[in-house]
């Protein structure tokens, strides 16, 4: 390949922008000049280079955020890959890119730059390649992000392309199209970003009958088996064939009113456990005529569910018709939101919103489901569009306006929605699932079945279900829901009389309720309400009550410094705290009230005109009237209890349902809210009354459920409890299973505890990890309990580990999501990542891509209000557990597949023996100095 040459088209006009190539291969920063000259360069002229051009590149964010500088115009080639061809995966790097166009992957960092210009002209070929089967029109959305012209404009002349500004891409994939010369009109522009004038409608089903009862016998699951892992016999894996045929006794009928039938199993790494519990749900789903819930707690695992579906259905309509993701509304794009963005497009709207409307709309046209954390969707698109635009296509404040919206017919959650009602298998998240659970009422009807994955999350879960949060945030969220958008600007936000005024038009009685509602809303924190608290200015009764919380905590607090949030007990209170809580439970009361009366005026429509509405009309009046409930019962309600409960506190003889205190939630070390926090003690037991009446059977699993330090029966006491089951199942109790896992840990693994680092030390930690990342060759995890410490330990290894060949990524500093971030790291065998919990749970990297953990510290439980109350009912024993539960997590990383081999690292030399039972039993612990470990770890991962 010759670098200095540009393709040109027939046309001679060109294909490849004329322009440097910068690449960024971890630390280092590589540029290829327009004279084809390939070098190294430092961030200073790499900064110059940005800033008098505009380069090729791959993850612009990314390379701005490693320069610290402002975000800078950019040929991203990672832009190119998701316009060309969107709803498609790849890692955001050049490699990454080069492997999903199929071409010559970049061995070396400075290839990675011919890498980009080689990567252009493919996708180039395959956007003019694409042209005549394309579900959008590239030209027309191209032209809308190089802002060609307004969409608002009436008349149809060409658009006009900008000496400045607008998408750098936009006249090379014109030119690709052969539109260069013949730009697309404004009618076109304004056509192309109407995209769901092309999106298929849902189809409307009689409702579906209730599900059978018929059980599942042992042979049924066997025989699935056999078909889900084209296996001929299921002796060849005998534990998930053990595992399977165990959790049929959650799809057998119940037999008394009220009984539930609950298994919990724990299934050891490798067992085959996705496969071993979709046997019997496949077979109950069939058989009966419903759907079976599976449940998991991080995303990865969710596809890994449906991708393991698609062993049982060949045909991608059948499977697409039998198996649904389900997620929270806030997940979907918003057909009613992208319309709004479009309609934006005039001269004030920027080259960022521009780009991001395009990308949009480009994967709105191919996405199978809309789920803007699904399969289809990128995780790094986000970054590209800037987390605040991305957000802005979904309904993130639960503002939809249901079957007002023109595109109610072509929504994506509703489509979902009806999909899993004629499913076999709904494929759910426990946020979810716990939402669901918490605000149904009376007379919904909610699954039978469920499968709850990775259940040693449901406590968590649960917990962020039935929470009340009296603060800043919750409590302007109200506002803005019944107020709408307060600006003065064009925004989504309607608020409650735009959404229900012509439900209830000339009805007095009606208009005058949300009036009322409307006032009382204006006590709540208004536009702006963060400064105003900052500056001790509160406006109204609830910004009085927040700064009096905040100034209360700060009081009886002595550190006010640091990351972690702040906080102290409610009582006994500071001067003025019980008066600003009475003025601010006076004005809840006053805004629930004609709530209460406006869901009693809606439920009454619904029976009087009964004959006069069509369905349409009455499933919208359902919705704002759940929606109403909703928010006056659980929201307004609980924040009036919990106020009522200041001035006649509950006597609660030892055992507290519940746990209140105020707090100052800080955010990167500053304040970001106040306010006045209640949560349960025991979230699952209430989670499990709430659902008990609707389950007829459920299935709990995980490979990390038992308490190993304790016997085979004690060690189920936990998990019954922190689970719920023991309230689900109380009669005849949970059937309990277990199957350990069939890798060698004692050969496969080494576990080593360093004695001598002074982990108060960063200079000492720093190096421990440098060290051993350098001989374990890369492939290397460092999970932190506190993200300074990450930070400080980053800053002093990043430079190092790149003279050794060894590229650093770090969740907290990279401007990446997780998600993300996990990718690349299993793309680069040799590459090594730090980061908190959120990497220990979500982590799933076979093979040599992860083959050390190094853990900084014992990462006991946090001393919080709340975990010494769950501490005291519990039991004193409860830190050890959920210590042990973490160190069982983060070593189980390590061993994916038989063939792996890992070793297991704690810098902490105060790791209480006690806690080693996490590891399985044969694993030797190795209590050993740091250059021991160092060397060990070398040797042992030797290829």
């Amino acid at each position: 390949m010759t670098q200095a040459v540009v393709e040109q088209r027939a046309t001679k006009r060109p294909l490849i922008p004329k322009a440097p190539v910068l690449a960024l291969a971890g630390m280092s920063l590589y540029c290829l000049t327009l004279d084809g000259e390939l070098k190294k360069i430092t961030d200073t002229e790499a900064k110059a280079l940005c800033a008098r051009t505009m380069p090729i590149l791959c993850n612009g964010p990314q390379i701005a955020g490693r320069l610290q500088v402002e975000r800078f115009p950019a040929y991203d080639v990672l832009e190119l890959f998701a316009f060309v061809h969107p709803g498609r995966f790849c890692v955001p790097t050049p490699r990454g890119i080069m492997k999903a166009l199929s071409l010559m992957e970049p061995t070396e960092p400075e290839d990675q730059c011919l890498a980009l210009r080689d990567a252009i002209r493919h996708l180039l070929a395959d956007l003019a390649n694409a042209a005549p089967n394309e579900k959008s029109d590239p030209a027309g959305i191209a032209a809308v992000m190089g802002r060609m012209g307004s969409l608002l404009a009436g008349d149809d002349s060409p658009a006009v392309a900008q000496n400045t500004g607008g998408w750098p891409w936009t006249p090379v994939v014109l030119a690709a199209l052969g539109r260069d010369e013949n730009p697309p009109t404004r009618a076109e522009m304004r056509a192309a970003v109407k995209i769901w004038d092309k999106l298929p409608e849902w189809s409307i089903h009689a409702p579906e009958p209730a599900p059978g009862h018929v059980g599942v016998d042992k042979h049924e699951v066997e025989d699935r088996l056999r078909q889900l892992t084209k296996r001929p016999s299921v002796e060849d894996r005998p534990q998930q064939r053990d595992y399977a045929t165990a959790l049929s006794r959650a799809f057998q009928p119940v037999d008394d009113e009220g009984e539930t039938h609950v298994v919990l199993a724990e299934a050891g790494t490798g067992t085959g456990k996705t496969l071993g519990y979709l046997a019997p749900a496949t077979v109950w789903a069939e058989k009966n005529g419903g759907p079976v819930w599976v449940s998991t707690y991080t995303r990865n695992l969710q596809r890994q569910v449906d991708a393991e579906l698609e062993k049982l259905y060949d045909d991608p309509v059948e499977k697409a018709r039998k198996v649904v993701t389900r997620k929270g509304r806030e997940n979907y794009l918003c057909l009613l939101n992208l319309e709004d963005a479009a309609q934006s497009q005039g001269a004030a709207i920027n080259d960022l919103s521009a780009m991001a409307l395009g990308l949009m709309t480009r994967w709105a046209a191919v996405t199978s489901d809309g789920d803007l954390m699904g399969k289809d969707f990128p995780g790094w698109l986000t970054g590209l569009m800037g987390w605040s635009r991305m957000a802005a296509f979904a309904d993130k404040r639960g503002e939809c306006i249901y079957s007002a919206c023109p595109h109610f017919n072509k929504c994506f959650v509703e489509k979902s929605i009806r999909k899993s009602k004629r499913a076999d298998i709904v494929i759910a998240n426990h946020a979810l699932v716990m939402h669901q659970t918490a605000s149904s009422g009376p007379d919904d009807v909610l699954p039978g079945r469920y499968i709850f994955d990775e259940g040693h999350h449901i406590f968590e879960a649960a917990d962020s279900a039935f929470d009340a949060q009296l603060n800043g945030q919750w409590t302007a969220d109200l506002r803005r829901w019944i107020l709408g958008s307060e600006t003065g600007q064009k925004t989504r936000a309607r608020g409650l009389k735009r959404r229900i005024e012509d439900i209830v038009a000339g009805d007095d009685e009606g208009l005058k309720l949300v009036e009322e509602i409307q006032e009382a809303a204006r006590s709540l924190p208004g536009p702006q309400w963060r400064q105003r608290m900052a500056e001790k200015n509160p406006k109204g009764v609830a910004e009085q009550f927040l700064l009096v919380c905040r100034e209360q905590v700060y009081v009886r607090t002595k550190e006010h410094g640091g990351y972690y949030s702040l906080e102290t007990a409610a009582m006994p209170p500071v001067p003025g705290f019980l008066e600003s809580a009475r003025a601010l439970e006076a004005k809840l009361v006053s805004l629930q009230k004609p709530m209460n009366q406006l869901i009693a005026l809606l439920q009454k429509k619904l029976e009087d005109e009964a004959e006069a509405l069509d369905s349409a009309a009455r499933e919208r009046i359902h919705f704002i009237r759940n929606s109403l409930y909703r928010r006056a019962q659980y929201e307004v309600g609980g924040w009036v209890g919990m106020l009522m409960a200041l001035r006649n506190p509950v006597q609660d003889n030892g055992k507290p349902e519940f746990v209140d205190w105020l707090e100052v939630s800080r955010e990167g070390g500053k304040d970001s809210d106040a306010g006045y926090y209640r949560y349960y003690v025991d979230p699952a037991k209430v989670f499990a009354e709430v659902l008990k009446p609707h389950a007829h059977g459920i299935v709990i699993t995980s490979a990390t459920l038992r308490d190993t330090t304790l016997d085979d029966r004690e060690g189920w006491v936990s998990p019954k409890a922190r689970t719920g089951s023991a309230v689900l199942s109380p009669n005849d109790g949970a059937r309990l299973f277990n199957v350990p896992s069939p890798f060698d840990y004692a050969s496969q693994t080494r576990v080593i505890v360093v004695g001598d680092v002074k982990k108060e030390n960063p200079g000492e930690a720093a190096a421990a990890f440098r060290e051993l990342f350098k001989a374990s060759g890369g492939g290397a995890l460092g999970i932190f309990t506190a993200v300074q410490r990450l930070r400080a330990v980053y800053d002093k290894i990043a430079q190092p580990l790149e003279e050794s060949g060894l590229h650093l990524y770090a969740q907290h500093i990279d401007p990446l999501d997780t998600g993300t971030l996990i990718d690349i790291f299993r793309e680069e065998e040799n590459a090594c990542l730090l980061g908190t919990d959120a990497t220990r749970d979500g982590i799933d990297v076979p093979g040599r891509s992860l083959r050390l953990v190094v853990y900084d510290r014992v990462p006991w439980p946090r001393p919080t209000i709340l975990h010494k109350a769950r501490r005291n009912h519990f039991g004193k024993d409860l830190d050890d557990m959920l210590t042990r539960f973490k160190l069982k997590q983060a070593y189980g990383r390590l061993i994916r597949r038989a063939d792996d081999k890992g070793v297991f690292v704690m810098l902490d030399g105060a790791l209480p023996t006690r806690l080693l039972s996490a590891f399985p039993d044969g694993v030797e612990v190795q209590r050993i100095g740091l250059k021991e470990a160092i060397e060990m770890t070398r040797e042992f991962l030797k290829e």
